[in-house]
């Protein structure tokens, strides 16, 4: 069987997405770390297949997304839906922020996150 989980092949460059995170994942990591969120732990720079989701929660198949500028270039809504598409057939969920949403509104953010949460985690 095929591993699709943060394959070996995926090591270097989801590490080299930790050290390079942009503002706003940075900010959202610090709430997401250390189980913060109703107890629930996440990781950052996870891969699917040959894809790596900003922050997942295996625990739930959660995946979050922080879009940064390079999400609104010409081509990218059409390789984020394809990306997306092939990790949801793994039955992961999605939820999806801007950058500016994260440093702006970032209550609103978590407020979103911790109500999927806790719709998703069995008690």
């Amino acid at each position: 069987m095929t591993r699709v989980f943060n394959k070996v092949s995926e090591t270097s460059r989801r590490k080299s997405l930790r050290h390079s995170m942009p503002e706003a994942e940075v900010i959202l990591w610090s709430k997401l770390q250390r189980r913060q969120i109703a107890g629930i732990k996440f990781r950052r720079q996870y891969s699917v297949g040959n894809y790596v989701v900003d922050f997942y929660c295996p625990e739930l198949k959660l995946a979050i997304e922080v879009d940064g500028d390079s999400h609104f270039q010409p081509g990218a809504e059409e390789r984020d839906a394809e990306r997306e598409n092939f990790i949801k057939q793994y039955g992961i969920k999605f939820l999806r922020f801007t950058n500016s949403d994260v440093r702006k509104n970032l209550y609103g953010v978590l407020t979103q996150i911790w109500n999927t949460v806790k719709s998703m985690k069995p008690e």
